[in-house]
């Protein structure tokens, strides 16, 4: 027998979302989540800010439990959830990556699955141009993140790995791929990198749905990019195959990035839903 057939009722929506500061963008999500109440896991980016500077308890109002890993003026992952996770990890385990705060793990039982539901949110490098110090750095994270995920999970375990990535994962992926060759996150070898991510069991959960669909999650603050649809998808929801099989819908939200009186996200969320 499938052993899918085995498992109890699962359903669940998750989200991904780069907020480029929790506390400025505090209002905005506010009012946006309270249109969209679905939403059971909350995966949020670049907080910039300390643990103690999150607003847990508007998050609290709003019905999600948060847990944290800030950082002063940079970077910084939390899973808010309206299920309290039954495990969260922090960080890799590794005091020299673990310097930037950049994932989180989260482990929930009570959505089913034989094993539980674990959710990995991630922020990677912006890296730089290729050959200085930053484009190093960033493809040494995605090998860290590789050997990490080898190290905690079976490519059979139901696991999410969510957030920005940094990374477009082909042409169809970016508005002008002639224009943009070779600038940050369209270079071979973050492809690459992000590709043997996928190689361990991942899959691209919109792309899953939407195979010849251009889609983008960020767009520049500059010349109205996001009005002319100028932009990138960088914000990914990757899934086990496992997962994949009870994948029902990937929704790119406009609403929140589509603002002119309330400065936006440079991002927008994405919102996958399991069942």
């Amino acid at each position: 027998m499938d052993p899918l057939n085995k498992r109890e009722h699962f359903q669940v929506k998750l989200c991904t979302f780069n907020v480029n500061s929790i506390r400025v963008r505090m209002g905005l999500l506010s009012e946006w989540l309270a249109r969209r109440a679905d939403i059971d896991v909350l995966c949020l980016q670049e907080l910039k800010t300390v643990d103690g500077g999150f607003p847990s308890e508007e998050f609290r109002a709003l019905g999600y439990v948060c847990r944290t890993f800030g950082q002063k003026a940079y970077n910084g992952v939390a899973v808010c959830s309206k299920t309290e996770p039954e495990t969260v990890k922090i960080g890799f385990g590794d005091p020299h990556l673990d310097i930037q705060s950049r994932l989180i793990t989260a482990r929930f039982g009570s959505f089913g699955g034989l094993g539980g539901l674990h959710v990995v949110n991630v922020y990677a490098p912006h890296g730089g141009l290729r050959g200085d110090e930053k484009f190093a750095y960033k493809l040494q994270w995605y090998d860290a993140l590789l050997d990490y995920l080898k190290g905690t999970f079976r490519p059979e375990d139901d696991v999410i790995l969510t957030g920005d990535l940094n990374v477009t994962m082909s042409d169809i992926d970016v508005h002008d791929p002639v224009l943009l060759k070779d600038a940050v996150g369209t270079m071979r070898e973050e492809r690459a990198a992000l590709a043997r991510i996928l190689d361990f069991g991942f899959v691209d959960a919109f792309r899953h749905l939407y195979p010849d669909r251009r889609q983008f999650t960020w767009w520049d603050y500059v010349g109205g990019a996001v009005w002319k649809d100028e932009g990138m998808r960088l914000d990914y929801v990757l899934c086990t195959r496992s997962l994949a099989a009870r994948l029902k819908s990937v929704e790119v939200d406009m609403r929140p990035r589509k603002r002119r009186s309330v400065k936006p996200s440079d991002h927008t969320a994405v919102i996958a839903e399991f069942e």
